[in-house]
C-alpha cells in the first residue's frame, strides 16, 4: 500500500510508492563516455586557464601563486551566476520584488587528479576539500551583502557537472534561499514550542528505531530520511548539536571527511557510481537584520548543519511539477538496508 509521508524539517509531503519497490539494479544509468584529448582547465599545468586563485592548499612553502604544486585550489567561476561587484539594492516592481544580482560564485577544484572520485580518495584528501569549504564560507561572511553561502557538488553530467574534473562550487546570495528558509523556519518554530532542536529530535528517534540508519560512529550518522523525496536520498549529520559548519576545527573536519567517505563509497557501490548532487546546509550569515533585532537569537540552539546527497537516478515529471509532491519508488528503509550491507574495506 503506498504511503504519503510528511517531512517536518522541509515542510513537505512525499509519496512513497511501495508497490513499485525499485531496487538498485532497476536504476540503469548509462555510463558517461570520457572525453579524450580535451584541454581540462582544472588539471596541473593549466592554472593559467582559470581566473586567478583566491584560496589554495599546498604542501610547498615556496610555491608561486597560480602554478602547479597545489592540493586544493579555489578560483572564481569564469561564468558566474552572480557577480561580486555592485551595491545591494532592493525594490518593488508592481506586485513583484527585485534585488540586484550580486553575490559570489566560486569553484573548488578538489584535486589535481582528473579521474579521482571523492569516494576513492584518502580521508586526509577529503578533509582538505572540507577545509576549503570552511575557509571560503568564513571569508565570504565578512561581506555584509551576502546572507547565505551554499556549497554544493554536482557529480556527472546528469547532475549538472559541465566538466569531468572533480570540483565543487559555492554561491553566495544576497538573500537566504527558499529551501534553507523553510528549514530555518521549521527549526525555529520547533524550538519555540519545545526548546529543543528539531534535527536532534529526529536524530534521536531515528537512532532508536534503527531501520533507516545506514552507518554511525560516535561522531556522525548517515541515514535515509523518513520522507525521502528521491530514491537513495542520503543525509549525513553530526550527533553533537552543531549549527554552523564554519565553526569546525581541523580535527572535527577529519571526522566529517571519514563519514563523508562512508556515504559516498556506499552510494558508489550500490548504484554503480551514479550522478549525484551533494549539498551542505549550514547556518546563514548572522549579520544584523534592520528592524529585526532578535532575528537570529535562537539559531545557535535550533539549527543543525547537515549534508544532503541525492542520486540523480529518476526524473521529475508532470505530477511532481504540478503538485509539489515527489514520488519516491524506493522505500527509504529498503534503501538503508542496501547501503548498510555494503562491505566497506577502508
Amino acid at each position: 500500500m503506498p504511503e504519503i509521508r510528511y517531512d517536518p524539517l522541509r515542510i513537505r509531503w512525499t509519496i512513497i510508492a511501495t508497490e513499485r519497490g525499485r531496487r538498485p539494479h532497476d536504476f540503469k544509468i548509462p555510463k558517461e563516455e570520457k572525453k579524450k584529448g580535451a584541454l581540462c582547465p582544472f588539471c596541473y599545468g593549466h592554472e593559467d586557464k582559470t581566473p586567478p586563485e583566491i584560496f589554495v592548499i599546498t604542501d610547498k612553502n615556496d610555491r608561486e601563486p597560480n602554478t602547479s604544486g597545489w592540493k586544493v585550489r579555489v578560483v572564481p567561476n569564469k561564468f558566474p551566476a552572480l557577480r561580486i561587484e555592485g551595491e545591494f539594492k532592493r525594490e518593488g516592481v508592481g506586485l513583484f520584488d527585485k534585488v540586484s544580482g550580486i553575490g559570489a560564485h566560486e569553484v573548488i577544484i578538489e584535486t589535481p587528479k582528473h579521474d579521482s572520485h571523492m569516494a576513492d580518495r584518502s580521508v586526509e584528501e577529503i578533509k582538505d576539500v572540507l577545509v576549503a569549504y570552511r575557509e571560503r564560507i568564513r571569508d565570504l561572511r565578512k561581506d555584509i551583502r551576502f546572507r547565505y553561502i551554499l556549497v554544493f557538488k554536482n557529480h556527472g553530467r546528469e547532475a549538472g557537472a559541465s566538466l569531468e574534473h572533480p570540483h565543487s562550487q559555492l554561491i553566495a546570495t544576497p538573500m537566504v534561499p527558499t529551501v534553507v528558509t523553510t528549514e530555518l523556519t521549521a527549526s525555529q518554530e520547533h524550538f519555540k514550542r519545545k526548546e529543543r532542536c528539531l534535527m536532534c529530535d529526529i536524530l534521536a528517534q531515528e537512532l532508536m528505531l534503527g531501520e533507516r540508519i545506514v552507518w554511525e560512529n560516535e561522531h556522525f550518522v548517515i541515514w535515509e530520511p523518513y520522507a525521502s523525496s528521491f530514491p537513495f536520498e542520503t543525509w549525513l549529520i553530526p550527533k553533537k548539536h552543531l549549527h554552523d559548519f564554519a565553526l569546525l576545527n581541523d580535527d572535527e573536519l577529519y571526522h566529517v571527511a571519514y563519514a563523508l567517505k562512508q556515504m559516498l563509497y556506499r552510494i558508489k557501490v550500490v548504484l554503480n557510481d551514479p550522478p549525484f548532487n551533494m549539498i551542505l546546509h549550514t547556518a546563514p550569515s548572522t549579520h544584523e537584520r534592520p528592524g529585526r533585532p532578535h532575528y537570529w537569537s535562537t539559531i545557535e540552539y535550533d539549527y543543525h548543519w547537515h549534508i544532503e546527497l541525492v542520486p540523480r537516478i529518476t526524473k521529475i515529471a508532470g505530477f511532481e511539477w504540478g503538485s509539489g509532491l515527489h514520488i519516491n519508488p524506493t522505500i527509504p528503509e529498503e534503501a538503508a538496508r542496501y547501503l548498510r550491507e555494503v562491505d566497506v574495506d577502508f
